[in-house]
């Protein structure tokens, strides 16, 4: 690979707002991540597969050319989503998620579905075989079976 198109890893965290301290909750740290809109919209296209620049530009309404490329590579740095050159003069790049990237997709649609309930113009996830609006649930693999409140009011992050 060209020496331009290999871009250095991370050796810490990208934080949005560099006076805010370091993440102190499984969600503070989630946010640090993927915390601002433009994110998860970008994380949201790039479910569909990979996509060029200017197809996530089209795509993705109102974001402007620099942000996208500054969420781009923090979504990179983070190993979030992953730039495979396609051409060498001038250097363009794919964007794909990587698996860690694709972990996301369950969270994505749950945060839809809550958008969804709140919205006179979004609907929700809805199983295709009856049309029924589905419902999220937490699942304790170990106990093969669901947790629901008032038990999953006392989960816990170890």
């Amino acid at each position: 690979m060209h020496k331009l198109l290999r871009r250095p890893p991370l050796s810490r965290p990208m934080l949005y707002d560099r006076d805010m301290p370091p993440a102190q909750t499984p969600l503070a740290a989630a946010l640090e991540r993927v915390g601002d809109r433009w994110s998860l919209l970008l994380i949201e296209a790039l479910l569909e597969g990979p996509r060029r620049f200017g197809e996530l530009s089209e795509g993705i309404a109102g974001l402007a050319p620099n942000i996208l490329s500054e969420r781009l590579k923090r979504l990179e740095a983070e190993r979030i989503v992953r730039a495979v050159p396609y051409s060498e003069r001038p250097p363009r790049f794919t964007y794909a998620l990587t698996d860690e990237g694709l972990e996301l997709a369950s969270v994505l649609r749950l945060l839809a579905d809550w958008g969804s309930r709140g919205s006179a113009q979004a609907e929700p996830m809805r199983h295709s075989a009856c049309g029924t609006p589905v419902e999220a649930r937490l699942w304790c693999p170990t106990c093969a079976r669901s947790v629901d409140r008032p038990e999953a009011d006392e989960l816990r992050f170890v």
